[in-house]
This record gives C-alpha cells, sequence and structure tokens, in this order.
C-alpha cells in the first residue's frame, strides 16, 4: 500500500518530519551539526521511530553566535562522525517517505550543498512545508514562526533548537493544520502542494535566499507513473457468478462422524450447521461451520469417539459471510483477513445463499489492489479507515490502465464506499459503547442511497445515508440513540474524506432516519401528497441498499415503497417532470462550456438518472442500477429500443470521461468534481460525447411516450 503518492489523504498520512541544526542561516554556506527525524505512520505521530544524529563539520569550527541558538559547539560534536558517513542512515529513515518541515526549503538546501560536497548523488524528496500550509489556512497570522504557529495551535514547545525536538513540534503542528486545511477543501498531498504553490511571493523570497523551493515545482504527476499491472478478474465479477449452491447443511444434532460423511458425499470440505427445520432460511449469524480441518483437529484430539460427537462442540460460529452481489476482490481479502478456507454467502436480506471456498478462488489474483477492501474492513479508527480509503484513486487508476470502464469501476467504487459506511458504523457503535451508551435499542438496517445505492459512485463523492430501525417513535429512544449513531457515522466519514451531505442526506437529520412505521408512513406521504420539495429524498431513496444491520427491514421497506408507487401515475408525473436537461451542444456540434470544462453531470448524468429511475417506479423494475433499470424497462414496455439503448451508452459515455478526469485532477491536487476538461478530449471521445448529449436531449419527448404506455 502506499500513502505517500499525490492522491494520499493528509490525515492518514505516512511521513517523515525533519529538522536541522546548522552552523549559520545562509544555506550556501552552512554546514549541518545536527539531523533529526520523527515519523507519521497512517497520519499518527511515532514517538518511538526517530532519528537523531550530531555531526561534526570537518575543517570548520562551530561560530559563537550560531551555538548561542542550539547549544552545540565545537567540543560537543567532537566526537560525531561527518555528514557522509550519516548520511545513508538518514536516507534509509527517510525511505521515500513524504518529508516535512517548517521552511523545509532551508533544510533541502543544506542537505543538498553537503551532499554536493561529500559527492553523494541529490535526489530530492516529496515535501510539504508547514510555513506555507499555515499560511493557506490563516492567511491573517502577524507571523509564521514556530513559535507563534505552536502558541496559535496549543502545540507545546520542548526541547526548542534542537533536530530532533523542533522535529516533534513540527509534526505536531502539521497534525493541528489538517483538520483546518480540510475545511479549506485541502485533503490531500497533492492538493495541499497546489495551494502552496499558490503562494508565489513567499517561495520567489525563499529561492532568492538560496533556499529550495518548498514544494516540487515540476508539479509530478502520480497518473504518468508505470502502473502495477495486476488481474483484474476479481474486480470484473461478482461471487454469485463463481459460489457454489446450494449451500450444505446438517442440523445442529448431527455428529461429526454424519456431517464427514455428507461432506464425502457431496465432495465438499466444509458443511453448515444450523438449528432450524429443513428448508427453513438461515441467516449467516445463527449458522455454524464444520470444516475438514475441524474434523482432523478433533480426531487427532479425541481418536474415533471425536466422530460421536455432535457438531457443535468443534464448528465455529457465527458463519463469516458475504454477500452474493459483491465482487470477488472481496471474498479475498475477507480470508485474507480473517485466515480462512471457507465463506458463507447471503442475499440481500442476509439469509445464506451458496458457500464459496479457497478453490473457488484459486485461478483468481488480483494482486496488492486487494488491500483496499481488506484495510477498510480491519481499520478501528477514523485514521486507519483514512488509510485505507487513500488508497481508491490509486485502484481506479490502475483499473481504467487494465481497460475497465466508467460503469465497472463505478461499481466498485460504491461497493468500498458502502463498506467504508458500513465499518464507520461500527466504529460508531464502540465509541458510544465507550461513553456508556448501550447497545442498538433494536434491530436496524444503515443504508447508503443515491449513487452509492446504485452502484455508480464515482471520485467525486459526498454522504448520502439513513437508517431504518425496527420499532420507536420520532424523537423517542430509539430515535434519539439512532440520531447519535449517525451524527457518529457522519463525522466519521466527513474526517475520513466523503464530505458531508450539502442536502443533509444522512442518518444523523431526523428526516433520514425512522423505523419501519415511520419510513411507511413517511414514503405515503411522498407518494399519495408529494410537493416538489420533497422529489429529491423520494429519488434518492428507491436507490436504497443496506450495508450493515439487518437487511431484511431495508428489503422490506423498499419493497413497500416500490408496492405503494405502483399505479400513481400522478407520482410519476411530477418526477418525470422534475427532470430537466439542458441545452448542452451548440447549432454546428460545439459543446458549450465554462472555462473549458462541461460539467457532464448537471449537462447530463443527473437527468438521465433521474429519469430512468422514474420510469423503472412507473414500471416497477425493482433493479438498483441505471443500466439494469433501463433494460428492464426495455423488457417491460417493448418499444423506443433505440433510444433507451442510446440512453444506456450516454450513460457509460459520462462515466468514461467523468472518472478519467477526475484521475487526472487528483494528480494534479485539483479537487475531483464532475466537470470534463473539453480540449484533453482525442476525437472520438468529442464524438461520444456529442452523441451523447444528443440522446439526453430527447428524455422529454420519450418520457411523454412512455408514461402512459401499457
Amino acid at each position: 500500500m502506499d500513502r505517500t503518492t499525490g492522491g494520499a489523504l493528509l490525515l492518514s498520512l505516512d511521513a517523515v518530519v525533519i529538522d536541522t541544526e546548522t552552523t549559520g542561516l545562509d544555506p550556501r554556506k552552512a554546514r549541518v551539526i545536527e539531523l533529526a527525524g520523527v515519523r507519521l505512520s497512517a497520519g499518527k505521530l511515532a514517538l518511538g521511530d526517530t532519528f537523531r544524529q550530531l555531526l561534526r563539520p570537518a575543517g570548520e569550527s562551530i561560530p559563537v553566535a550560531a551555538t548561542r541558538i542550539h547549544g552545540i559547539d565545537d567540543a560537543v560534536v567532537a566526537g560525531a562522525p561527518p555528514f557522509a558517513e550519516a548520511w545513508s542512515g538518514f536516507e534509509a529513515f527517510l525511505g521515500g517517505s513524504v518529508v516535512i518541515g517548517h521552511t523545509v526549503g532551508f533544510d533541502l538546501a543544506v542537505l543538498k550543498r553537503e551532499c554536493d560536497l561529500a559527492g553523494i548523488p541529490w535526489s530530492r524528496p516529496r515535501t510539504l512545508d508547514t510555513r506555507l500550509l499555515a499560511e493557506i489556512v490563516a492567511p491573517e497570522l502577524a507571523g509564521y514562526a514556530l513559535e507563534k504557529l505552536a502558541h496559535w495551535l496549543g502545540v507545546e514547545l520542548s526541547e526548542r533548537h534542537t533536530a530532533l525536538g523542533d522535529a516533534i513540534a513540527t509534526a505536531q503542528i502539521f497534525l493541528a493544520l489538517v483538520p483546518k486545511l480540510r475545511e479549506h477543501g485541502i485533503r490531500t498531498v497533492a492538493e495541499a502542494e497546489r495551494a502552496c504553490r499558490a503562494l508565489t511571493a513567499v517561495l520567489d523570497d525563499q529561492v532568492r535566499s538560496g533556499w529550495i523551493e518548498a514544494v516540487d515545482a515540476t508539479a509530478r504527476v502520480d497518473a504518468e507513473e508505470t502502473l502495477q499491472r495486476f488481474d483484474s478478474y476479481a474486480f470484473r465479477h461478482r461471487i454469485s457468478g463463481i459460489m457454489r449452491t446450494p449451500a450444505i447443511f446438517v442440523p445442529s444434532g448431527a455428529t461429526v462422524g454424519e456431517a464427514l460423511a455428507r461432506m464425502t458425499d457431496e465432495k465438499i470440505s466444509a458443511v453448515y450447521v444450523h438449528g432450524r427445520q429443513p428448508g427453513t432460511p438461515v441467516k449467516a449469524a445463527d449458522a455454524g461451520i464444520l470444516t475438514e480441518r475441524d474434523v482432523l483437529r478433533a480426531v487427532a484430539r479425541l481418536g474415533a469417539p471425536a466422530l460421536q460427537r455432535p457438531v457443535t462442540e468443534i464448528m465455529s460460529k457465527p458463519l463469516a459471510a458475504v454477500p452474493a452481489d459483491a465482487f470477488v476482490y472481496r471474498a479475498i481479502a475477507r480470508m485474507n483477513r480473517i485466515k480462512t478456507r471457507h465463506l458463507g454467502v447471503v442475499d440481500e436480506a442476509g439469509y445464506v445463499a451458496g458457500a464459496l471456498s479457497t478453490r473457488d478462488l484459486l485461478r483468481l489474483r488480483a494482486g496488492d489492489a486487494i488491500s483496499l477492501g481488506e484495510e477498510i474492513d480491519d481499520a478501528l479508527d477514523a485514521h486507519a479507515l483514512s488509510a485505507a480509503w487513500t488508497q481508491l484513486p490509486r485502484v481506479a487508476q490502475m483499473l481504467l490502465a487494465e481497460g475497465l470502464s466508467g460503469r465497472d469501476i463505478a461499481e466498485i467504487v460504491s461497493r468500498e464506499l458502502g463498506a467504508l459506511t458500513l465499518q464507520a458504523a461500527v466504529i460508531a457503535e464502540r465509541i458510544m459503547r465507550d461513553n456508556g451508551r448501550s447497545e442498538p435499542p433494536c434491530p436496524y438496517a444503515l443504508l447508503v442511497l443515491g449513487s452509492a445505492g446504485r452502484g455508480e459512485s464515482l471520485l467525486a463523492m459526498d454522504q448520502d445515508n439513513a437508517v431504518i430501525f425496527a420499532h420507536g417513535d420520532p424523537d423517542g429512544e430509539e430515535d434519539r440513540w439512532f440520531a447519535e449513531l449517525g451524527t457518529h457515522v457522519a463525522d466519521i466519514l466527513h474526517e475520513v474524506g466523503v464530505p458531508y451531505c450539502k442536502g443533509g442526506v444522512m442518518a444523523k437529520n431526523a428526516l433520514w432516519r425512522g423505523s419501519v412505521a415511520t419510513w411507511r408512513e413517511r414514503i405515503d406521504k411522498w407518494i399519495t401528497r408529494s410537493s416538489p420539495a420533497d422529489l429529491l429524498s423520494v429519488d434518492i431513496f428507491f436507490d436504497l441498499r443496506a450495508v450493515h444491520g439487518d437487511g431484511s427491514l431495508a428489503v422490506a421497506v423498499r419493497q413497500a415503497a416500490f408496492a405503494a408507487a405502483e399505479g400513481q401515475v400522478a407520482f410519476i408525473k411530477l418526477l418525470v417532470e422534475n427532470v430537466s436537461v439542458p441545452a448542452s451542444l451548440k447549432f454546428f456540434g460545439g459543446i458549450r462550456t465554462v472555462a473549458g470544462r462541461i460539467d457532464l453531470k448537471a449537462a447530463g448524468l443527473f437527468g438521465l438518472v433521474a429519469w430512468v429511475r422514474a420510469m423503472a417506479i412507473r414500471y416497477h423494475v425493482m433493479e438498483r442500477s441505471t443500466s439494469a433499470r433501463l433494460a428492464g424497462v426495455k423488457a417491460k414496455v417493448r418499444a423506443s429500443e433505440s433510444d433507451l439503448d442510446a440512453l444506456g451508452e450516454a450513460q457509460g459515455t459520462f462515466l468514461d470521461l467523468i472518472l478519467s478526469q477526475q484521475v487526472e485532477d487528483i494528480a494534479h491536487g485539483i479537487p475531483p468534481s464532475n466537470a470534463v476538461a473539453v480540449k484533453r478530449l482525442s476525437g472520438r471521445d468529442l464524438d461520444r460525447l456529442r452523441a451523447a448529449l444528443d440522446a439526453v436531449s430527447t428524455i422529454d419527448e420519450l418520457g411523454r411516450d412512455l408514461l402512459f404506455k401499457d
């Protein structure tokens, strides 16, 4: 995993914070007499991982004026090694990490000079400067000296004017600046570099003083680096396509010998165990698993009598499981993380639908990119969650290079956003327990909505989540518990890099949580008495997908919503009338842009998705993704097939072009958006874009044809 590239989140950055003490302040003459660094690991200060070395400036004496500042004189460094002997150890400590310093351009200049004097090759590290970052977030401050920043940020200085003491203080200042940078829309290394490069007057002054620029002026772009190649099969296929069905169960009263006989008959290496009537659906939490290895261990310990013991004595419970509609790489990651060879496969409601083993995955490989899912599932706090999430742009970049479409990658991004939301809820529950709150007062499901629910999220995202709980009144005891949970989830996701929803679609807000009964009442109001203000809520609700908790609650409410909307033509008409697509093509085929870019979400994607969703509600198509909804509508109306196919092509084009632009922008430190630079498009992509914009321009007419069609 690489948390040092331009897309790396500052919150979870791997870096080394450095400082030097020197014989003077002119980098063209000064010698280094103390060199130190402290490591940041996944955005946390590692005080146990430091470097500190005094250095002897061969052939030079330390000026008295310098000694007055740092207390180091010739006697102190008499037995110290020269720079040339110490550099290799410090270079190994840096290890290719991002380097952070306060006025780091000075440190870079004196280190380069020492390397030049010693005949050592110099390689400029990627750097961030706390002095520049502070000016970005607080341009009104009177000064940016280390003491002033420490006082402003509440950082306690210790061992001032020692290289290690100042490095530690700089690290603490950097960590205190991270949330302030986030408030200014700066979350990644590349975004921070880009913002620093805008401080041209400061940088010019530093260069005139002989410093090296604090940010690399060459604007390195990670997208241009050689990409690791990996087998993308696991990112293209879902578990439902390779799992074994049916799942083989034995009753909880069976003996180990009977279970072993069943494994032999079925030619499988594990059976599931439950205590319900045969044929009754079983949730993974209520099932156990018995494997060949369990039997062998029991026989080795107890001998032949082990075969007469009940399976419940040696089985594992609960059954570890993955969703059937998840991608294969999630199963690989889960097996790696919990060190198992067998997983149950569950449907949307959480019932066991099949089985998966390492034998099924034997020929599948996906390389290091799989660690994205594994590390999300392992994260115990927001920092660890951020460290995992920071890999997402890199994975998207690699998948683009492998030839996957924007639609394929959007499904993967959406699944990981769901996993991220799930893990945020797990962390939130733990925080609440630590704060003395009770366990959840009743079963509940945490949902993702909108593009995450449809499987169409790209890299410019915010939160859309909700909660359904089994029972409880608005503002009642249960509702207040879930309001607190929703607040923690929203705060964690925001800190990790998924910003708060500007429209307030988050479970911390009353409109986006409620009991099953409350949601049914809400849905009835939306459908029978809907106002234009309700329409956005209605739209994204029909995309809901449960990511945590009791999925059957979400299934039931979503089915009820579709049933309530059936036959409500006036409601569907209101949804369709709310869809608007601006004219983005000029008379002779030119494309309307703002500052050279076209916002493809506003220009067509948003309207297309909303229109297709309305048609899916109209024709009771329960699919979630836009492409699947189009296929379902096509199968039911059997008309206008070419127009519907064109809309499917248009959505694919929009997703391809937006994602490619987002990957490029992230590498350049530009926050990802839905705006695509037209000049960067190839002739083929320009033709695709014109066709897509032309296709969505027919939505109004197509809607009138299909709205009342039987």
